[in-house]
């Protein structure tokens, strides 16, 4: 049945790691920042769920807190994103993430090792 209803168009996401209790100790703000903000002048995203993991394991296996993945609708964010590498993986949020673009967050998975296995 076709009741003129468009469908909505899909949405673009990509991925941000964070350690838990970074991401918690924002929870109700309305907006969100990374640890490495005030030094990068931006927020690292990754697109896709396997090239996070690859992400997650080159520069936070040796790190051994929990962490989350926040999934992040790039149609819905304040700030200015930028794609600056020529593969076009990994955006660059330039500001503050509104929270209200975050349409999801899930626990990364790890192994005894320390490494990411899988996304929630």
């Amino acid at each position: 049945m076709n009741d003129g209803a468009r469908p909505a168009p899909p949405t673009r996401t990509t991925f941000h790691l964070t350690p838990d209790e970074v991401w918690q100790d924002q929870a109700g703000t309305a907006t969100y920042t990374p640890e490495a903000f005030e030094s990068d002048g931006f927020i690292h995203c990754t697109d896709g769920e396997a090239n996070l993991l690859a992400v997650a394991n080159a520069f936070y296996q040796g790190d051994t807190r929990p962490f989350l993945v926040l999934s992040i609708d790039l149609d819905r964010l304040a700030a200015e994103v930028r794609y600056e590498d020529p593969n076009r993986i990994y955006p660059h949020i330039y500001g503050p993430l509104n929270q209200s673009a975050v349409v999801d967050v899930r626990r990364a998975i790890r192994l005894a090792d320390g490494s990411f296995a899988k996304i929630e």
